[in-house]
Protein backbone atom coordinates (compact mmCIF):
# COMPACT_ATOMS: atom_id res chain seq x y z
CA UNK A 1 0.00 0.00 0.00
CA UNK A 2 1.66 3.44 -0.89
CA UNK A 3 -0.42 6.52 0.36
CA UNK A 4 1.51 8.48 -2.71
CA UNK A 5 2.24 12.08 -0.41
CA UNK A 6 5.67 12.24 -1.32
CA UNK A 7 4.52 15.27 -3.76
CA UNK A 8 3.59 17.54 -0.87
CA UNK A 9 6.91 17.40 0.68
CA UNK A 10 9.34 19.88 -0.70
CA UNK A 11 12.14 18.37 1.09
CA UNK A 12 12.18 15.21 -0.67
CA UNK A 13 13.09 16.42 -4.06
CA UNK A 14 16.47 17.12 -2.27
CA UNK A 15 19.49 15.37 -3.17
CA UNK A 16 22.34 14.22 -0.74
CA UNK A 17 25.50 13.58 -2.19
CA UNK A 18 24.45 13.59 -5.51
CA UNK A 19 21.45 11.06 -4.71
CA UNK A 20 17.34 11.19 -4.02
CA UNK A 21 16.93 12.19 -0.59
CA UNK A 22 15.35 9.05 1.24
CA UNK A 23 14.34 10.32 4.81
CA UNK A 24 14.08 7.48 7.52
CA UNK A 25 14.87 9.18 10.93
CA UNK A 26 10.84 10.01 11.31
CA UNK A 27 11.09 8.60 14.95
CA UNK A 28 13.18 12.00 15.54
CA UNK A 29 11.64 14.18 13.60
CA UNK A 30 9.43 14.07 10.67
CA UNK A 31 9.51 16.58 7.27
CA UNK A 32 6.89 19.01 6.97
CA UNK A 33 3.85 19.66 4.13
CA UNK A 34 4.27 22.63 2.12
CA UNK A 35 0.59 23.62 3.27
CA UNK A 36 2.01 24.00 6.90
CA UNK A 37 4.93 26.08 5.61
CA UNK A 38 2.46 28.29 3.85
CA UNK A 39 0.79 28.64 7.01
CA UNK A 40 3.34 30.19 8.92
CA UNK A 41 4.40 32.71 6.03
CA UNK A 42 0.27 33.56 5.56
CA UNK A 43 0.58 34.40 9.63
CA UNK A 44 4.05 36.45 9.47
CA UNK A 45 2.78 38.22 6.51
CA UNK A 46 -0.96 38.91 7.28
CA UNK A 47 -1.55 38.76 10.76
CA UNK A 48 1.47 38.52 13.10
CA UNK A 49 0.42 39.70 16.60
CA UNK A 50 0.31 38.77 20.37
CA UNK A 51 -2.06 36.75 21.19
CA UNK A 52 -4.94 37.49 24.45
CA UNK A 53 -3.77 40.87 24.91
CA UNK A 54 -4.61 43.13 22.30
CA UNK A 55 -8.33 44.99 21.20
CA UNK A 56 -6.97 45.10 17.35
CA UNK A 57 -7.32 43.23 14.41
CA UNK A 58 -4.27 41.34 14.19
CA UNK A 59 -4.46 40.47 17.40
CA UNK A 60 -7.85 39.33 17.44
CA UNK A 61 -7.09 37.42 14.40
CA UNK A 62 -4.24 35.92 15.92
CA UNK A 63 -5.81 34.85 19.36
CA UNK A 64 -8.52 33.08 17.32
CA UNK A 65 -6.41 31.10 15.22
CA UNK A 66 -4.48 30.04 18.23
CA UNK A 67 -7.08 29.07 20.02
CA UNK A 68 -8.89 27.08 17.29
CA UNK A 69 -6.19 24.84 17.21
CA UNK A 70 -6.89 24.12 21.27
CA UNK A 71 -9.78 22.99 19.84
CA UNK A 72 -8.73 21.13 17.11
CA UNK A 73 -6.14 19.31 19.67
CA UNK A 74 -8.92 18.05 21.19
CA UNK A 75 -10.44 16.90 18.99
CA UNK A 76 -7.85 14.91 17.77
CA UNK A 77 -7.04 13.06 20.95
CA UNK A 78 -10.75 12.76 21.85
CA UNK A 79 -10.66 14.88 24.89
CA UNK A 80 -13.77 16.15 26.78
CA UNK A 81 -13.29 19.66 25.77
CA UNK A 82 -10.30 22.41 24.56
CA UNK A 83 -9.79 23.33 28.47
CA UNK A 84 -7.53 20.35 28.90
CA UNK A 85 -5.00 21.56 25.85
CA UNK A 86 -1.75 23.29 27.05
CA UNK A 87 0.47 24.39 24.95
CA UNK A 88 4.35 23.69 25.73
CA UNK A 89 7.29 23.62 23.90
CA UNK A 90 7.59 20.01 23.77
CA UNK A 91 6.50 16.71 25.13
CA UNK A 92 10.07 16.81 27.26
CA UNK A 93 8.65 20.21 28.86
CA UNK A 94 4.79 18.63 28.75
CA UNK A 95 6.73 15.86 31.26
CA UNK A 96 8.44 18.07 33.53
CA UNK A 97 5.41 20.47 33.85
CA UNK A 98 3.85 17.31 35.11
CA UNK A 99 6.60 16.59 37.62
CA UNK A 100 6.79 20.28 38.95
CA UNK A 101 3.27 20.80 39.24
CA UNK A 102 1.46 17.89 40.11
CA UNK A 103 3.64 15.25 41.78
CA UNK A 104 5.60 17.75 43.75
CA UNK A 105 1.89 18.36 45.90
CA UNK A 106 0.94 15.04 45.65
CA UNK A 107 3.86 12.68 45.85
CA UNK A 108 6.11 12.60 48.95
CA UNK A 109 8.68 9.91 50.55
CA UNK A 110 8.13 6.82 50.70
CA UNK A 111 5.33 6.71 47.64
CA UNK A 112 6.58 5.36 44.37
CA UNK A 113 6.65 6.14 40.76
CA UNK A 114 6.74 3.62 37.71
CA UNK A 115 8.19 3.99 34.69
CA UNK A 116 8.57 1.35 32.15
CA UNK A 117 11.97 -0.07 30.75
CA UNK A 118 11.07 1.24 27.30
CA UNK A 119 11.09 5.09 28.46
CA UNK A 120 13.14 8.04 26.61
CA UNK A 121 14.97 9.80 28.56
CA UNK A 122 12.20 12.63 28.90
CA UNK A 123 10.12 10.24 30.68
CA UNK A 124 12.85 8.77 32.63
CA UNK A 125 15.17 11.52 34.13
CA UNK A 126 12.45 13.97 35.45
CA UNK A 127 11.30 11.04 37.09
CA UNK A 128 14.75 9.78 38.87
CA UNK A 129 15.37 13.58 39.47
CA UNK A 130 12.16 14.02 41.56
CA UNK A 131 12.80 10.81 43.40
CA UNK A 132 16.37 11.77 44.34
CA UNK A 133 14.63 15.13 45.65
CA UNK A 134 11.60 14.09 47.38
CA UNK A 135 13.04 10.22 48.55
CA UNK A 136 10.07 8.52 46.89
CA UNK A 137 11.23 5.40 45.18
CA UNK A 138 11.20 4.73 41.41
CA UNK A 139 10.12 1.50 40.17
CA UNK A 140 10.69 -0.01 36.69
CA UNK A 141 8.64 -2.31 34.43
CA UNK A 142 10.50 -4.96 33.24
CA UNK A 143 10.54 -6.42 29.82
CA UNK A 144 9.96 -9.75 27.98
CA UNK A 145 12.26 -11.52 25.94
CA UNK A 146 10.39 -10.30 22.56
CA UNK A 147 11.43 -6.72 23.45
CA UNK A 148 7.19 -5.99 25.21
CA UNK A 149 6.11 -4.81 28.16
CA UNK A 150 6.26 -7.59 31.05
CA UNK A 151 2.77 -6.72 32.38
CA UNK A 152 2.95 -9.44 35.20
CA UNK A 153 6.14 -8.17 36.19
CA UNK A 154 4.04 -4.67 36.29
CA UNK A 155 1.15 -6.08 38.30
CA UNK A 156 3.55 -7.15 41.28
CA UNK A 157 5.44 -3.64 41.50
CA UNK A 158 1.91 -1.79 41.75
CA UNK A 159 0.77 -1.51 44.91
CA UNK A 160 -0.91 1.16 47.68
CA UNK A 161 2.12 3.53 47.61
CA UNK A 162 2.64 3.73 43.70
CA UNK A 163 1.08 7.21 42.93
CA UNK A 164 1.74 7.84 39.46
CA UNK A 165 2.32 5.13 36.07
CA UNK A 166 4.46 7.22 33.11
CA UNK A 167 4.75 4.67 30.13
CA UNK A 168 5.77 5.43 26.57
CA UNK A 169 3.15 4.69 24.10
CA UNK A 170 5.53 3.06 21.39
CA UNK A 171 8.80 2.60 22.25
CA UNK A 172 11.50 4.27 20.46
CA UNK A 173 14.19 1.69 20.06
CA UNK A 174 12.27 -1.43 19.57
CA UNK A 175 8.67 0.14 18.19
CA UNK A 176 7.27 -2.27 20.92
CA UNK A 177 3.79 -0.74 21.39
CA UNK A 178 2.33 -0.46 25.10
CA UNK A 179 -1.39 -1.76 26.21
CA UNK A 180 -2.08 1.37 27.06
CA UNK A 181 -5.59 1.24 28.58
CA UNK A 182 -4.49 -2.20 29.90
CA UNK A 183 -1.69 -0.39 31.85
CA UNK A 184 -4.46 2.65 32.77
CA UNK A 185 -6.52 -0.08 34.47
CA UNK A 186 -4.33 -1.86 36.09
CA UNK A 187 -3.01 1.60 37.64
CA UNK A 188 -6.49 2.89 38.63
CA UNK A 189 -6.89 -0.41 40.72
CA UNK A 190 -4.44 0.95 43.32
CA UNK A 191 -5.45 4.69 42.48
CA UNK A 192 -2.69 5.75 40.74
CA UNK A 193 -2.69 8.41 38.15
CA UNK A 194 -0.95 7.57 35.15
CA UNK A 195 1.13 9.69 32.59
CA UNK A 196 1.54 8.62 28.97
CA UNK A 197 4.38 10.00 26.64
CA UNK A 198 2.44 9.50 23.41
CA UNK A 199 5.23 11.46 21.18
CA UNK A 200 5.59 8.04 19.16
CA UNK A 201 2.51 6.82 18.97
CA UNK A 202 0.23 9.48 18.29
CA UNK A 203 2.05 9.82 14.79
CA UNK A 204 0.92 6.47 13.59
CA UNK A 205 -1.90 5.40 15.25
CA UNK A 206 -5.25 6.89 16.49
CA UNK A 207 -4.91 7.88 20.05
CA UNK A 208 -8.16 8.53 22.82
CA UNK A 209 -7.42 9.74 25.56
CA UNK A 210 -10.73 9.38 26.98
CA UNK A 211 -10.98 5.92 25.97
CA UNK A 212 -7.39 5.03 27.61
CA UNK A 213 -8.46 6.96 30.74
CA UNK A 214 -5.34 8.61 31.21
CA UNK A 215 -4.47 11.28 33.42
CA UNK A 216 -1.76 13.08 31.15
CA UNK A 217 -0.73 12.35 27.93
CA UNK A 218 2.47 14.46 26.37
CA UNK A 219 3.39 14.80 22.64
CA UNK A 220 5.44 17.16 20.40
CA UNK A 221 3.90 18.56 16.94
CA UNK A 222 7.60 18.56 15.29
CA UNK A 223 7.37 14.62 15.19
CA UNK A 224 3.64 14.72 13.42
CA UNK A 225 3.99 17.11 10.69
CA UNK A 226 4.07 20.11 12.33
CA UNK A 227 6.98 22.74 13.57
CA UNK A 228 9.69 22.11 16.13
CA UNK A 229 9.13 24.19 19.38
CA UNK A 230 5.17 22.94 19.75
CA UNK A 231 4.52 20.43 22.64
CA UNK A 232 0.81 19.39 23.74
CA UNK A 233 0.04 18.63 27.51
CA UNK A 234 -2.99 16.88 27.63
CA UNK A 235 -4.12 17.26 32.09
CA UNK A 236 -7.51 15.22 33.05
CA UNK A 237 -9.80 18.49 33.67
CA UNK A 238 -10.21 17.19 36.91
CA UNK A 239 -6.29 17.66 37.79
CA UNK A 240 -6.19 20.97 36.49
CA UNK A 241 -7.35 22.85 39.75
CA UNK A 242 -4.88 20.44 42.06
CA UNK A 243 -2.10 21.40 39.90
CA UNK A 244 0.25 24.86 40.41
CA UNK A 245 1.82 27.16 37.73
CA UNK A 246 5.70 25.53 36.80
CA UNK A 247 6.47 28.85 35.39
CA UNK A 248 5.44 32.84 36.00
CA UNK A 249 5.09 36.33 34.29
CA UNK A 250 2.30 37.87 32.20
CA UNK A 251 -1.02 36.00 30.79
CA UNK A 252 -0.60 33.71 33.53
CA UNK A 253 -2.58 35.78 35.79
CA UNK A 254 -5.77 36.68 37.38
CA UNK A 255 -4.64 40.39 38.95
CA UNK A 256 -1.13 41.50 40.25
CA UNK A 257 -0.55 43.73 43.25
CA UNK A 258 2.73 45.16 44.15
CA UNK A 259 3.43 42.14 46.63
CA UNK A 260 1.56 39.31 45.05
CA UNK A 261 -0.49 37.88 42.49
CA UNK A 262 -3.91 35.63 41.99
CA UNK A 263 -2.93 33.05 38.89
CA UNK A 264 -5.50 31.97 36.17
CA UNK A 265 -7.25 28.91 37.48
CA UNK A 266 -7.72 27.35 34.08
CA UNK A 267 -4.94 25.95 31.60
CA UNK A 268 -3.92 29.52 31.12
CA UNK A 269 -1.82 29.40 33.93
CA UNK A 270 0.68 26.56 32.42
CA UNK A 271 1.11 29.21 29.32
CA UNK A 272 3.14 32.11 31.12
CA UNK A 273 4.78 35.00 28.81
CA UNK A 274 4.25 34.75 24.73
CA UNK A 275 3.69 31.74 22.96
CA UNK A 276 4.85 30.02 19.86
CA UNK A 277 1.87 31.28 18.10
CA UNK A 278 2.81 31.02 14.82
CA UNK A 279 4.50 27.61 15.30
CA UNK A 280 0.89 26.43 17.09
CA UNK A 281 -1.21 27.86 14.44
CA UNK A 282 0.92 25.69 12.01
CA UNK A 283 0.62 22.64 13.95
CA UNK A 284 -3.38 22.89 13.31
CA UNK A 285 -2.29 22.66 9.72
CA UNK A 286 -0.48 19.76 10.11
CA UNK A 287 -3.47 18.15 12.01
CA UNK A 288 -5.82 19.03 8.96
CA UNK A 289 -3.18 17.42 6.83
CA UNK A 290 -3.07 13.97 9.16
CA UNK A 291 -6.77 13.71 9.20
CA UNK A 292 -7.02 14.26 5.76
CA UNK A 293 -5.17 11.42 4.91
CA UNK A 294 -6.83 9.15 7.79
CA UNK A 295 -4.98 8.09 10.93
CA UNK A 296 -6.50 4.34 10.10
CA UNK A 297 -5.08 4.91 6.63
CA UNK A 298 -1.32 5.93 8.05
CA UNK A 299 -1.30 2.74 10.30
CA UNK A 300 -1.86 0.64 7.80
CA UNK A 301 0.77 2.31 5.58
CA UNK A 302 3.21 2.53 8.23
CA UNK A 303 2.57 -1.39 9.57
CA UNK A 304 2.81 -2.53 5.98
CA UNK A 305 6.13 -0.53 5.26
CA UNK A 306 7.25 -1.54 7.97
CA UNK A 307 6.78 -5.52 7.67
CA UNK A 308 8.11 -4.72 4.19
CA UNK A 309 11.65 -3.28 5.48
CA UNK A 310 11.67 -5.98 8.46
CA UNK A 311 11.76 -8.94 5.49
CA UNK A 312 14.06 -7.51 3.36
CA UNK A 313 16.31 -6.42 6.20
CA UNK A 314 15.89 -10.03 8.19
CA UNK A 315 17.27 -11.57 5.20
CA UNK A 316 20.67 -10.80 5.81
CA UNK A 317 22.06 -12.96 8.67
CA UNK A 318 24.63 -10.78 10.04
CA UNK A 319 22.12 -7.91 10.89
CA UNK A 320 20.66 -8.46 14.36
CA UNK A 321 17.34 -7.04 15.17
CA UNK A 322 15.50 -5.83 17.95
CA UNK A 323 12.10 -5.82 17.36
CA UNK A 324 9.10 -7.75 18.86
CA UNK A 325 8.08 -11.09 16.46
CA UNK A 326 4.39 -9.96 15.89
CA UNK A 327 3.97 -7.39 13.45
CA UNK A 328 0.94 -6.18 15.38
CA UNK A 329 3.42 -5.36 19.20
CA UNK A 330 5.29 -3.27 16.80
CA UNK A 331 5.62 0.17 14.87
CA UNK A 332 7.25 1.47 12.16
CA UNK A 333 11.13 1.85 13.87
CA UNK A 334 13.45 -0.72 12.57
CA UNK A 335 16.82 -1.02 15.14
CA UNK A 336 19.26 -2.87 13.87
CA UNK A 337 23.30 -4.05 14.30
CA UNK A 338 25.60 -5.27 11.56
CA UNK A 339 28.54 -7.88 12.88
CA UNK A 340 31.66 -5.91 13.04
CA UNK A 341 30.24 -2.71 11.86
CA UNK A 342 29.75 0.27 14.41
CA UNK A 343 26.18 1.86 14.16
CA UNK A 344 27.72 5.13 13.35
CA UNK A 345 29.40 3.85 9.88
CA UNK A 346 26.54 2.16 9.31
CA UNK A 347 24.90 5.94 9.17
CA UNK A 348 27.52 7.54 7.38
CA UNK A 349 27.72 4.91 4.61
CA UNK A 350 23.82 5.03 4.48
CA UNK A 351 24.15 9.08 4.04
CA UNK A 352 26.78 8.72 1.13
CA UNK A 353 23.91 6.72 -0.85
CA UNK A 354 20.92 9.64 0.50
CA UNK A 355 19.51 7.48 3.20
CA UNK A 356 19.35 9.38 6.38
CA UNK A 357 18.75 7.43 9.56
CA UNK A 358 20.16 7.08 13.25
CA UNK A 359 22.69 5.89 15.08
CA UNK A 360 23.28 5.68 18.88
CA UNK A 361 21.22 5.44 21.85
CA UNK A 362 18.45 7.36 21.07
CA UNK A 363 17.90 8.72 24.03
CA UNK A 364 16.88 5.51 25.73
CA UNK A 365 20.21 4.50 26.92
CA UNK A 366 19.18 2.04 29.70
CA UNK A 367 17.01 0.31 27.16
CA UNK A 368 19.81 0.11 24.76
CA UNK A 369 22.37 -1.54 27.10
CA UNK A 370 19.14 -3.82 28.29
CA UNK A 371 19.51 -5.17 24.41
CA UNK A 372 23.69 -5.95 24.76
CA UNK A 373 24.76 -3.69 22.61
CA UNK A 374 26.40 -0.21 22.75
CA UNK A 375 24.44 1.54 19.92
CA UNK A 376 21.89 0.66 16.99
CA UNK A 377 21.73 2.16 13.47
CA UNK A 378 17.91 3.20 13.27
CA UNK A 379 15.62 3.62 10.24
CA UNK A 380 11.98 5.00 11.02
CA UNK A 381 9.13 5.30 8.71
CA UNK A 382 6.05 7.62 7.77
CA UNK A 383 3.33 7.92 5.94
CA UNK A 384 5.83 9.98 3.21
CA UNK A 385 8.16 6.54 2.47
CA UNK A 386 7.35 4.05 0.46
CA UNK A 387 8.87 0.86 -0.74
CA UNK A 388 11.40 2.42 -2.83
CA UNK A 389 12.82 4.39 0.01
CA UNK A 390 12.99 0.64 1.91
CA UNK A 391 14.75 -0.66 -1.45
CA UNK A 392 17.05 2.28 -1.29
CA UNK A 393 18.07 1.38 1.90
CA UNK A 394 18.61 -2.21 1.63
CA UNK A 395 21.57 -1.27 -1.15
CA UNK A 396 23.00 0.56 1.58
CA UNK A 397 23.01 -2.03 3.73
CA UNK A 398 24.65 -4.30 1.12
CA UNK A 399 27.26 -1.55 0.52
CA UNK A 400 28.04 -1.32 3.95
CA UNK A 401 28.62 -5.60 4.32
CA UNK A 402 31.02 -4.55 0.91
CA UNK A 403 33.58 -1.89 2.46
CA UNK A 404 33.61 -4.15 5.45
CA UNK A 405 33.81 -7.37 3.71
CA UNK A 406 31.17 -8.82 6.09
CA UNK A 407 30.15 -12.17 4.61
CA UNK A 408 26.59 -12.52 4.74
Amino acid sequence: MSLNLQKDFPILKRRVHGKKLVYLDNAATSQKPKVVMDILQKFYTTMNANIHRGVHTLSEESTAAYEAVREKTAKFIGAKSAGEIVFTKNATESINCVAVSWAKKNIKKGDEIIVSALEHHANLVPWQEFCRETGAALKIIPLTADFLLDLEGFEKLLNLNTKLVCVTGMSNVTGSIVPLKQITEMSRAVGAKVLIDAAQSIVHMATNVSDIGCDFLVFSSHKMLGPMGVGVLYIKESLIGQMSPYMYGGDMIETVEQYSSKYKMDYAKFEAGTQNVADVIAFGAALDYLKKVGMNAIEKHDRELFAYAKEKFGKFKTVKIFSPNNIKNCGPVLSFVVDGVHPHDIASIFDSEGVAIRAGFHCAEPLVRRLGVSSTARMSFYLYNTKADVDTAVKALQKVLKIFKVKN
